[in-house]
């Protein structure tokens, strides 16, 4: 069976069955204008004439060969028209066109124009050349529990991994194309009955009013459709896991694949999501509570514990002990710089290490970063730039950033260190209050697709807190979040929460 498409471009370009083959082909070199990859094969049969238009580069030739021809000619008595010939081709994508828009775009996808001289329609038989890297163990994102599979470059792929991982009737994909030159492929995809249709529509909307020529992948798209563009924290998740997208779907998220793209985006997502590893999942309740707070924590001292050095030793030397005070006045004997250059100068030099190491070859950039950060270090130390206990503080921030599961929120908590560090030298302990306050107020003001970013501490929403920086014991969430506004709202009833308890007793 094959598709007949509605000619949407008929008032833009001319209909194919209007103009003879050298016409035709006159035409479709000058729309493409790929040059030697355009090619034309024909095949004659009585007078008919059946010819062949694909760009070479594009194609399987070993499918168009054994698949497409061979069943042509094979077949000697069939009408060269579209009903005929799809009859006899052995494939599943099989379109029937008629406008000369939706052939150029056809054979610009990889596809093959099959037409006869004086039919109204044509057919575009796919035989494009398959160029996707095998399932392979995620790399951004390593895990010890749950599956490791990741996402590929082939949207079709992809689509095919989460059909098998989400066994459910009511899992719905809706096509889009992206860019109005590159017509990149791109799929809306969320489960009926349980993600809200306002959220959904949100996406379609916004993804809709793009008039870009080219998004290059799934991160670039989040940009433009996020609330805010200014800001430094990141408002839709992106993973390369397709076990963490199917457990969105089934909370009631919706999430947008891209073809060429290894990365799936969705949303809403609420700050504290960022913080949420799907490990945590596979692990037991109070571990993964353990893990979550701790992650927490780390982000909190990578956040303030720099800041708090400089505000101390410039402006509160009184809050520090007097064992100490002594150590760091032997430390800072030899320092010729304030505690603010000091401070952001080392900082400087740790991003240059680790930008560095993640810029190199793999096993050259962990010699980088390993070597270089002691080598640097200690020099550093020994020739009075810098003291011994703010390289031990640098390292436990540096530490705390990389603990974040998302790159994208650590590196946004490592760059908003650097203007609280500033407010710490110029105002010490009050300026640190005041930068705290505007990233707090900043997070109150977000919006993510479909409600505040901070939920659910701002609105309240005590039952969500199980699915955010809390986490209970998975009997307790018998609700999907309320964040969400899902359609079904249970996950199972509670009832059965209760029985397995009264069996356990």
């Amino acid at each position: 069976m094959f598709k007949w498409l509605s000619g949407k471009k008929a008032e833009e370009t001319p209909k194919v069955h209007s103009l003879d083959l050298e016409e035709l082909k006159e035409q479709l070199k000058t729309e493409l204008n790929v040059g030697a990859d355009l090619v034309f094969r024909t095949l004659k049969r009585d007078g008919e004439k059946l010819i062949f238009c694909l760009i070479d580069s594009l194609i399987d030739s070993t499918k168009l060969d054994e698949v497409v021809i061979k069943s042509i000619m094979n077949q000697k008595e069939i009408e060269w028209s579209c009903e005929g010939i799809s009859k006899v081709l052995p494939m599943a994508s099989i379109h029937a066109v008629n406008q000369l828009g939706e052939v150029v775009q056809g054979i610009n996808q990889g596809k093959v124009y099959i037409y006869s001289e004086g039919q109204p329609y044509g057919i575009l038989a796919d035989v494009s050349k398959n160029l996707v890297r095998g399932l392979e163990k995620a790399e951004t994102e390593s895990l010890v529990y749950g599956p490791k599979i990741s996402f590929t470059e082939s949207l079709q792929s992809n689509i095919n991994i989460l059909r098998n991982n989400i066994k459910d009737e009511d899992l719905c994909t809706e096509d889009l194309t992206v860019g109005k030159r590159s017509k990149t492929k791109a799929k809306i995809v969320y489960i009926r009955g349980i993600a809200d249709e306002q959220i959904v529509n949100t996406f379609k909307q916004r993804l809709n009013e793009l008039e870009l020529d080219y998004i290059p992948g799934t991160t670039v798209l989040g940009q433009y459709i996020e609330s805010n563009s200014w800001t430094v924290f990141p408002q839709l998740m992106t993973t390369e896991l397709p076990d963490r997208i199917s457990i969105a779907l089934y909370r009631g998220k919706v999430a947008v694949l891209m073809d060429r793209s290894p990365d799936a985006l969705y949303g809403p997502t609420s700050f504290f999501a960022f913080f949420e590893s799907t490990e945590d999942v596979y692990m037991r309740w109070n571990m993964g509570l353990f893990l979550r707070l701790l992650r927490l924590v780390a982000t909190f001292i990578s956040v303030l514990l720099t800041p708090a050095y400089v505000a101390v030793l410039t402006y509160h030397y009184e809050v520090i002990p007097s064992p100490l005070l002594l150590s760091l006045g032997e430390s800072r004997a030899r320092v010729p710089f304030p505690p603010v250059f000091e401070t952001l100068l080392l900082e400087f030099v740790i991003e240059l290490l680790r930008e560095a190491g993640a810029r190199l070859p793999t096993k050259v950039g962990q010699t980088i970063g390993i070597v270089g950060g002691i080598i640097i270090g200690q020099a550093a130390v020994q020739a009075g730039f810098t003291s011994n206990i703010l390289i031990i503080i640098l390292c436990l921030s540096a530490l705390g950033s990389f603990t974040t599961p998302s790159y994208l929120m650590g590196t946004a908590i490592r760059l908003i260190r650097f203007p609280i560090i500033l407010m710490a030298g110029l105002w010490g302990g009050i300026g640190i209050m005041i930068a705290f306050c505007f990233f707090i107020i900043h997070l109150l003001r977000l919006e993510t697709i479909g409600g505040p970013y901070l939920t659910p501490i701002y609105p309240a929403r005590i039952k969500d807190i199980g699915y955010s920086f809390f986490k209970l014991p998975p009997q307790y969430l018998s609700f999907r979040p309320l964040t969400n506004r899902t359609k079904d709202k249970e996950r199972f009833p509670k009832k059965k929460a209760k029985q397995k308890k009264d069996v356990d007793e």
